[in-house]
């Protein structure tokens, strides 16, 4: 496998030549803890020699703030194969657990030592051992020992987190808090963090599952802590601005970015294919199109063609009332990837964020959805999203009935979405549900790029389709005079749809494209386009900058209006598995210009959504306000009546 050319290989032996002192720090070191407290704990017997040490307490006066733990014996090893049931024998769980461990150690050592190698560390360690150490030169020792010892111990959790990830089972364990954070140097820095954890196993990890789970949590813990140091810390450009690569276990270091696992998800949602999604038309058609979008992924470049061409969709918002097929939609659009993706080898992961991830405590609804964008942005498969009934999830801001766990769900999802470090690769997309999309936060809705109208079944062939779908086979009754599911053929039925917004549909956007359209003529130049969404922006103010870049990326994907042909994800070495480039010049040889028609119906549908959330959410407002009204004019009325 080439590597790209910014990128290093941590070769094995410069991993491996730390095996001796990785395994010595898990089989036993002395650490007094600093930050953290200890607590009770006992290494349960498994074999002679494994005693424990009763705690010593201060009783000098004048003594009480200084810390009088005494150095405490951390035997990792022996705590792993303490978990469990306590069989003598090493279980499967707790074997990956020590060499996953060791293993990352080994890494992380590694990387400490070509940091301290590239900046000149090294030299300076040699000075100060020999009592050489200019003064001049104590101030940048201490910054590089404090900066080595951040990119180990992130390292380290990071290697830990990747490399234990694929043993993980549905098991979850609440840590709490890491404390034992230390930055003097970097043996410092993982003696802190190994007695944390010994202390976390022996508190949580009473059988197998939990012990990875307690692993994995507490590594998870410790990158969160080390992010949140690093920002303020000098030095750490070397590592910062480097990757590395692990061949042998295909994990790529590059800086305070988490590695993930490319493990996907087993589905067992029952899976709709497109003829049996009756109505729904332009939903339909770029659900479609936009499952094949992602398998144009390129994994080495880390980048999908369309991602640069400008033409892919990472959020969009679908909205219908119920009943319409927005269920039905979800279920079509993780099939057709989940089936793609089987043919091609990728792994493919599917996550939905459900009410479950609020939570009471203050700041796990926000990590929660933190940690389902990081499931499925993961650039080393194919994600898929979903949100569904976004309104009760998402809270909006200013809105009485929003809870804080629903305002950080909100603040997560505004941030990943468009936020400054939003990262778009084209490995990925979010769909956002909702049967009242008017109760979602504005500024939230306006960063669903592209829209899908699930608007059911229309026409009275739709009703037919669906009907006889839905009878299911146990009848004999005659289909009559009507062709099965032709209406449902999405090209034609597409064509009709995009027609449909040549003029807008709702009421305020049909008249101020009246008004614009009576004043300056056909909207044919930029000038007049501009025109007329001027006049949208002055009968809404909620149309701002980011609904035109939400147009204009609606346009550049009808630019791209064609379906990567079925054969191709068939067959993928016809595109899936050609190199990057050669995928770009296929797709771009497949692009049409883009003509006025194309602006005006993105325009309008977008503007059309729009006007149709902010009347509902309007309208619910002032009946809200008059209900209100009413009930304190019956209560002073019955008050006025009480005092009388």
């Amino acid at each position: 496998m080439n590597m790209p050319s910014d990128q290093m290989e941590l070769s094995e032996d410069a991993i491996r030549k730390h095996y001796d002192a990785a395994s010595a720090m898990l089989t036993g070191f002395d650490h007094t803890p600093r930050i953290a407290k200890a607590r009770d704990t006992e290494v349960k017997e498994k074999s002679a020699g494994l005693g424990t040490r009763r705690r010593f307490r201060s009783t000098t006066p004048g003594l009480v703030t200084r810390s009088t733990a005494r150095p405490e014996g951390v035997q990792l090893l022996a705590r792993i194969e303490a978990a469990g049931d306590g069989d003598v024998i090493t279980s499967p769980v707790q074997a990956n657990v020590m060499s996953g461990l060791r293993r990352a150690l080994a890494i992380a050592l590694a990387v400490g030592e070509g940091f301290a190698e590239v900046t000149g560390l090294v030299a300076l360690k040699k000075d100060n051992l020999q009592g050489s150490l200019a003064a001049g030169k104590k101030n940048e020792f201490a910054e590089l020992l404090a900066a080595e010892a951040l990119a180990v111990l992130y390292t380290f959790a990071n290697a830990t987190s990747f490399l234990l990830a694929p043993h993980a089972s549905e098991v979850s364990v609440e840590i709490g808090e890491v404390e034992e954070i230390l930055t003097d140097n970097a043996l410092l820095a993982l003696h802190g963090a190994l007695w944390e954890l010994d202390q976390d196993l022996a508190t949580f990890a009473d059988e197998d599952p939990k012990l990875i789970a307690t692993v994995l949590a507490f590594a998870e813990q410790v990158m969160e802590k080390v992010v949140l140091r690093a920002q303020n810390a000098p030095r750490l450009g070397a590592f910062t601005g480097a990757s590395y690569k692990v061949e042998a276990d295909d994990l790529t270091i590059a800086g305070f970015t988490p590695a993930r696992a490319a493990k996907g998800s087993k589905l067992t949602m029952t899976f709709k294919k497109p003829n049996e999604v009756v109505g729904n038309h332009i939903a339909k058609y770029q659900a479609v199109k936009l499952s094949k979008m992602l398998m144009a992924y390129d994994f080495e470049r880390k980048l999908n063609p369309f991602a640069e061409l400008g033409g892919f969709i990472f959020t969009f918002m679908g909205d219908g009332a119920p009943g319409t097929g927005k269920t039905t939609l979800i279920q079509m659009m993780a099939g057709l990837i989940s089936g793609y993706c089987e043919v091609a080898g990728y792994p493919f992961r599917f996550q939905n964020l459900s009410t479950d991830s609020i939570d009471s405590y203050q700041g796990k609804s926000g990590q929660n959805a933190k940690a389902f964008i990081n499931n499925v942005v993961d650039p080393n498969v194919i994600g898929f999203g979903t949100i569904d009934d976004i309104d009760q999830l998402a809270g909006k801001r200013g809105g009485r009935q929003s809870s804080a766990g629903q305002l950080e769900i909100t603040a997560v999802l505004m941030e990943s979405f468009a936020g400054a470090n939003t990262v778009v690769r084209g490995n990925c997309t979010f769909g956002m549900f909702s049967n009242y999309p008017e109760n979602v936060d504005d500024a939230l809705r306006q960063r669903a790029g592209a829209r899908f109208l699930v608007d059911g079944p229309q026409t009275r062939e739709d009703y037919i389709d669906i009907l006889h779908l839905l009878m299911g086979k146990n009848h004999s009754i005659p289909v009559g005079d009507h062709e099965l599911f032709a209406a449902q053929e999405i090209k034609k039925a597409v064509a009709a749809s995009f027609e449909g917004h040549s003029r807008p549909h709702e009421e305020g956007l049909l008249k101020v494209f009246e008004r614009v359209h009576s004043e300056v003529g056909d909207l044919d130049t930029i000038a007049k386009l501009g025109t007329y969404l001027k006049g949208i922006q002055e009968a809404d103010p909620r149309f701002t900058g980011r609904a035109i870049k939400n147009i204009t990326d609606a346009v550049k994907v009808r630019a791209m209006d064609f379906e990567l042909p079925d054969e191709w994800m068939e067959e993928p070495d016809l595109f899936l598995f050609k190199p990057y480039d050669e995928k770009l010049g296929m797709i771009r040889e497949m692009t049409q210009p883009i003509t006025v028609e194309m602006v005006i119906q993105e325009i309008n549908r977008y503007a059309d959504s729009e006007f149709r959330y902010a009347d509902k959410s309007d309208e619910i407002a002032i009946e809200n306000a008059v209900r209100d009204m009413r009930r304190m004019e019956e209560a002073k009325r019955r008050y006025l009546e009480g005092k009388g």
